[in-house]
Formats: C-alpha cells, sequence, structure tokens
C-alpha cells in the first residue's frame, strides 16, 4: 500500500502549483500518490496536473466540470485516494525539501490516526514567521500519542487540514468530511482531533504556508466571511452527538479565539459588517457556552472575550479604534525618522533635478492627452522588442494614436527613420510621461511616475523567463543583491495588462508579480516577424552581413550573469570555427546589458563576426541556421522558426543553485545539450545538433512555449488595450 496519498486541489494558483508539485515529488522518499484535482480552474492549473501526471505515474489528476470549493474539492480527492494516510496541501503552499523520509519514519513507528508538523508562514517580501508549535508545546512531545482528553493543549495548534496527516481508514470509519463553504478546515479538522485515539506531533518545519499579496481568501473582504459561524455549528452538532461534553470548554475558547481573529483582521470584515459580525459572534457564546464556563485567557484577549460575552460591540469598537490610533502614532513617528536621511539627500541635488520635478509635477495637474502613447525597451536603450512591434501594430490599426519613444541620448541614431522621440532626461520627457494615456514598456518606469486615473500601463516584459524573477529572486540573494522589493511591488501595482506568450509565462509572472493587473496571454508581440518570416526576407539579412547564401551560421548569444559581473561561459570561437569548417560562420552577439561595452560592427575576421552592436536581433535569427544559447529567453523567440537549438550550460550546477531556474533546461531542453565545451563541439562534429533525438525534443518544447506565436500577437494588444476590443 501507498504510504502517503497527496490531495492537492487546485482553484487559480497556476503560478505555484509547479512548485508545489515539484516540492512533493522530488523528496527523497518515493511511496507517495499526488491525486491533483483540478476544480474547474480557469486558468492553467488543470494543463499543470496533465503536464505533471503524463512524465511522472505517481500523479492522478482529476478534473471537474464545475467548481465545488476547496472542501467538497478535497473529498473527491479523498475518495480516489490508496494510501495509508492522506495529506491534504494546497496547490499554493510547498513542502519543505526532505522534510518527507522523517515524516514516514514518524507514521511508521508510531502508526497515529493523526499526525501534526510544524509549518512557517512564509509571506510574499521573503519573511517567515513561526508557528505557535513552541508556545503549546515548549517540550516536544516527542514520538509519544495521545488523545485531545490527554493534552488539550493541542487545539491551540493551527486547525488547518495541511498542517496533519490523517490515516485514512480513520477518516472513513468516521465518516469525516468537509463541508462546503469558507472556512471548511474548522468542521474538519477539530472533530478530527476530538475523535482520533492517537495524535502525534512532529516538531519539524515541514511544509511552507503561503501567505499571498493577491487572491487569498484571508485578504478578500465580503460576506463570505459569516460562513465561519456554519462552521463552528457543525463542529458543536458532532460534540453533541458524540458525547464529548469534556471537551467543551476547551473547543469553545477555540471558537471565541477565532471569530476575533477574523473579525481583527480588517482585510475580510468590511466596516459597514463589523457590527453584525459581532452581533453574530455574542449570540453563539450565548448559545454554546459550556454549562461551567470554560478558562477566559488573561490580558486584552480576556477583555475582548468578556465584551463579546455582554454584546458590547460599542465599547469593542471604540477600544480597538484607540488602539489604531496609538499604532498609527508610532508609525508615523518612525516614519518621520526615517525621512530625515532622504530629506538631506533630496536637499543637496541639484537645481535641475529639483526644476524637473516641479514640471513633473504640475505636467500631472494638466488633463492627459487622450491620443498620446509612450514606448520604451531595456532602460531607454532604442527601439526594440514587443514595445516596438505593439508601437508598429498601433500605428497601422490605430492611426489615432501619437506614439513617442523614450531613449537615451546616445541611443537616438539607432532610432528608425519617422520615429518620434523624446531623450530620457529631458523637460520633454518628464512631459510625455505625465500627460500619456498609454505607457508601453518591456521593464518599469522609474519609480517617480505617477500612476494617473485613467492612464493604462502595458507591462510587456522581454522574455519567457527561465530564471526566477520578481518576488521569487528574495530566495536567492546572491543575484537579488541590491533590489528592492518594496519598490519592486509599487511599479507593479502601476501595472494594468502583463502581456505574455504563452501559458508557462502566465504562471511564473502571477507568482513573481503579484497585482491586480491583466493578463493578456496572446504571444509575443516580437515574434510577429519571426512567425511570418519568409526565405527571401531570410536572405536580404544575410546578403546585409555579408553572408553567402550557402554558408552555415552559428548564432551564439549566451545570457548576462547578475551574480557573476564580467564572467563569461567558458567559449573557444577559434575552435567552433574549425568544427564548422570552411563554410561556417560563427556570429557572437553578447547580452544588452553590456551595450556600452560593444565596438561598431566590422567585417568578419576568420569566420567569426561578432553583431553584439547589432540592434533588431530578430534580424540575427533569420540569419541563423543554429542557435547556441545557455539560460536566455532567445531560445523561446527562435524556436518560433522550427531550427535547431543548442543548449550550452557548462555553469548550470551553479547557475540553478544561485540565481534559481523556473525550468529544468537539461530534463526539458529545446534541442541537444552540452555543458561542457569539449561536449558542444562534438555535437556539432556528430551531427547531434539536428539529429532526430534533438528535433524531437524542439517539438516538444515549440509545442509548449510557442504555440500563440502565429504573427499577430501586436494586432491582439491593440485591439485590446488601444481599440477596446474584447476576444
Amino acid at each position: 500500500m501507498t504510504l502517503i496519498s497527496f490531495v492537492v486541489p487546485a482553484y487559480r494558483v497556476q503560478g505555484y502549483l509547479r512548485e508545489c508539485l515539484d516540492s512533493i515529488l522530488d523528496q527523497p522518499f518515493a511511496d507517495v500518490e499526488v491525486i491533483g484535482v483540478d476544480d474547474a480552474s480557469p486558468d492553467g492549473s488543470g494543463e499543470i496536473l496533465a503536464e505533471y501526471a503524463a512524465r511522472d505515474p505517481r500523479v492522478r489528476p482529476v478534473r471537474l466540470t464545475e467548481n465545488v470549493g476547496l472542501g467538497p474539492a478535497r473529498n473527491i480527492g479523498l475518495d480516489r485516494a490508496v494510501g495509508e494516510y492522506v495529506w491534504f496541501v494546497d496547490g499554493d503552499d510547498w513542502l519543505v525539501p526532505g522534510c518527507l523520509p522523517h515524516v514516514a519514519d514518524r507514521l511508521r513507528d508510531t502508526r497515529p490516526d493523526v499526525l501534526i508538523v510544524d509549518h512557517v508562514r512564509a509571506h510574499w517580501n521573503n519573511v517567515g514567521t513561526r508557528s505557535a508549535m513552541r508556545d503549546v508545546f515548549p517540550d516536544p512531545p516527542g514520538p509519544e500519542t495521545f488523545t485531545v482528553r490527554d493534552r488539550p493543549e493541542v487545539l491551540k495548534l493551527l486547525h488547518t487540514a495541511w498542517n496533519r496527516l490523517i490515516r485514512r481508514e480513520f477518516l472513513v470509519e468516521r465518516g469525516l468530511r468537509f463541508a462546503p463553504g469558507w472556512y471548511e478546515d474548522v468542521s474538519f479538522s477539530y472533530p478530527a482531533l476530538m475523535a482520533a485515539d492517537r495524535i502525534g506531533v512532529l516538531d519539524r518545519v515541514c511544509l511552507n504556508y503561503r501567505q499571498r499579496r493577491t487572491g487569498a481568501i484571508t485578504r478578500t473582504r465580503g460576506d463570505r466571511h459569516f460562513e465561519v459561524f456554519a462552521q463552528w455549528h457543525r463542529v458543536f452538532r458532532l460534540m453533541d452527538r458524540w458525547g464529548t461534553d469534556g471537551l467543551r470548554p476547551a473547543v469553545f475558547e477555540r471558537m471565541v479565539w477565532h471569530h476575533l481573529t477574523v473579525l481583527g483582521n480588517g482585510e475580510r470584515i468590511a466596516p459597514e459588517l463589523r457590527a453584525p459580525f459581532f452581533a453574530q459572534m455574542h449570540a453563539d457564546y450565548v448559545h454554546f457556552l459550556p454549562p461551567g464556563g470554560y478558562p477566559v485567557p488573561p490580558g486584552a484577549e480576556g477583555v475582548k472575550h468578556r465584551l463579546v460575552a455582554a454584546g458590547r460591540w460599542r465599547t469593542f469598537s471604540a477600544l480597538r479604534e484607540v488602539h489604531r490610533v496609538r499604532d498609527a502614532a508610532r508609525g508615523t513617528a518612525g516614519r518621520a525618522r526615517r525621512r530625515v536621511a532622504p530629506a538631506l539627500r533630496r536637499t543637496a541635488r541639484r537645481a535641475r533635478d529639483t526644476a524637473l520635478s516641479e514640471y513633473y509635477r504640475a505636467e500631472l495637474r494638466r488633463p492627459i492627452d487622450p491620443t498620446l502613447a509612450v514606448y520604451a525597451a531595456y532602460w531607454y536603450r532604442g527601439y526594440s522588442c514587443n514595445p516596438a512591434a505593439i508601437y508598429e501594430a498601433a500605428r497601422r490599426l490605430a492611426p489615432q494614436v501619437r506614439g513617442v519613444w523614450i531613449v537615451r541620448r546616445d541611443r537616438v541614431a539607432t532610432l528608425p527613420p519617422g520615429v518620434e522621440y523624446v531623450v530620457a532626461g529631458t523637460r520633454e520627457y518628464h512631459r510625455v510621461l505625465a500627460r500619456a494615456h498609454w505607457l508601453v514598456n518591456n521593464v518599469n518606469f522609474p519609480d517617480f511616475v505617477h500612476k494617473r486615473p485613467g492612464s493604462v500601463h502595458v507591462q510587456t516584459h522581454h522574455g519567457t523567463p527561465v530564471k526566477v524573477m520578481g518576488l521569487d529572486q528574495q530566495r536567492y540573494p546572491v543575484g537579488a543583491m541590491g533590489m528592492n522589493f518594496a519598490g519592486l511591488l509599487r511599479r507593479v501595482d502601476r501595472w494594468d495588462y502583463s502581456v505574455t506568450s504563452n501559458s508557462f509565462s502566465t504562471q511564473m509572472w502571477e507568482r513573481a508579480y503579484p497585482a491586480d493587473y491583466t493578463t493578456l496571454e496572446v504571444g509575443y508581440p516580437r515574434n510577429d516577424r519571426l512567425a511570418r518570416a519568409t526565405a527571401d526576407e531570410g536572405r536580404q539579412v544575410r546578403a546585409a552581413l555579408g553572408i553567402g547564401p550557402d554558408e552555415y551560421v552559428v548564432l551564439y548569444a549566451p545570457t548576462h550573469r547578475e551574480h557573476l559581473p564580467g564572467w563569461r561561459p567558458p567559449f573557444d570561437p577559434d575552435r567552433m570555427r574549425d568544427v564548422l569548417g570552411a563554410n561556417g560562420r560563427l556570429l557572437m552577439r553578447s547580452h544588452y546589458f553590456h551595450d556600452r561595452e560593444r565596438q561598431p560592427r566590422g567585417p568578419a575576421a576568420g569566420g567569426v563576426l561578432d553583431v553584439s552592436a547589432y540592434d533588431r536581433v530578430e534580424d540575427l535569427y533569420l540569419a541563423a541556421d543554429v542557435l547556441v544559447t545557455d539560460y536566455s529567453s532567445a531560445m523561446f523567440d527562435y524556436a518560433v522558426l522550427d531550427r535547431p537549438i543548442v543548449v550550452y550550460a557548462p555553469d548550470w550546477d551553479a547557475y540553478r543553485v544561485a540565481r534559481g531556474v523556473y525550468l529544468d533546461l537539461l530534463a526539458e531542453p529545446p534541442g541537444a545539450v552540452a555543458v561542457d565545451l569539449p561536449g558542444l563541439l562534438d555535437l556539432f562534429r556528430s551531427g547531434a545538433v539536428a539529429g532526430e533525438a534533438a528535433d524531437r525534443a524542439r517539438a516538444v518544447f515549440r509545442a509548449r512555449f510557442c504555440a500563440l506565436d502565429d504573427g499577430l500577437a501586436a494586432e491582439r494588444v491593440v485591439r485590446r488595450v488601444f481599440l477596446g476590443e474584447t476576444p
């Protein structure tokens, strides 16, 4: 029999589900199954479950035709489970690496009905807060098992389903199921503890409980939080049926604590609903109060309990306001102290900067220009990428929109003829940023840019992510040195639209940049040209580069290592050129971060041509027969052409540990793979670059990442954003 069945419900968790599944399947313990329940999720969660099931027989997906909610979805998974124990893990949480052997040992050694494991709250800002385990059990119980009557303090551990494993036959025998509605854990977890003859506690952190910035029920206001009362009513009905009156005082205290927790969270109960919620708390207090009373907690918490008992809402509300004002005053004083140093720095700025800032604020008071769209790419490095493709489509489909580009002064000469522009840092630059109706960028605009009501910010990104991005970089501090994540989120909060090229990107951006933008999963506008390219266009590009039509062209384009400035992968262009032969040509292109180091493009030397200064990388793709890259998003773009791709990853192990990756390129490559220079040269000598195995890998890769790149992505963006059309 399988030891552990994981039941993983999935609803709107596409940004987190892969991490959850990987955390289970990559454990050094394989005696598990995963029942993934797609609760009619409108995002890509169901496709992710199917993808994992296709490559790991331990994953068993269940796809529901209608949304039933978390509790019923767990029940459906429970009905299909075959394991001796069931662990209900939510799709946005994840296990701690290496925890499962310890869990399995405790299960086999003690055979509990319920085993509670420790957890941490993993906040979106990478802060972790511990659970109440140490407070409840200052001296860990060790391997002993007990009942609630033996140790009633166990009820004070968080009452969720995901921090405990439960013997499946025990659940079946006692008829324990999840009720529908919010707070479904309440009417499942407490009865399970009260019914269990053998409860165990593993004093080891095994699960990361994700505290999401957006999308979590605990951060959603609404009247559905009143459903907590019905869940507690179920608990007391079961107690009456089972005759467990001896536990009533301890359970009652937990009910009052939970109600106060829900009411005290300002992100759950709207101001107009607080009085009715308190009234229901008072009614339940009176109805379920044990005849002999219960242990009222000391201090301020006890005061709250007594006010609930008396139904004194006005006093309760007034005291809460006093505490809020006091806390706000403390925060204001702290912020004032923290503002001293920035204020001193601001006074030292040059007069020109001050004048420009005042000018920008003045322009913000003027009306938005309803026809103005501002474009930028790669921190003002010029005219390129998705913004350029959208600009061109807008000129054709929405000629009433006036497009203006922002560029650095040293990049003005790279603009195509006829493109209107302003130079970054000038008065005109501040004016268009203040007055624009649309702001389109493949990175973020500076922090000073104000999100005006009525303006529309479009984040196009600049590649399908291999390396981790956004908030996920907090776990890889070597590659995120100096990043201000709070500032990043303020910039992300300006986005109205996020353009993605495939479902995988959508999922990763949702996790890395949690905010309330609308995702446009339409393909990448910059790849429209590649999708529509003809053989004649490729020949013209080659001729412009001085490359003959019969030459075999390899483009080598490694990515930048933020955590290793100045480091370059070991690569010998002369040896590569020798392998390619007399008819071969090697094009070498550095990352755009090194654009200030680039030298003007000159003639090829011995068949090797440095094309780092070539502005339109799409031309280079069209000219190349093969792309050699490492962790660059170039592979996703080049795959649109359906030509051979080689992943050259000499520092793969170090890179994924230090920088972090979303995709295992060695396991799911777009073609042949080499991890050292001799191996790379052998791929070309042997012809494996374009062999049958490489072709199969590329076909799978293209199906997964390039399905939307049909040449119409920019048009779809323009029609939605500029013309207001809906698909």
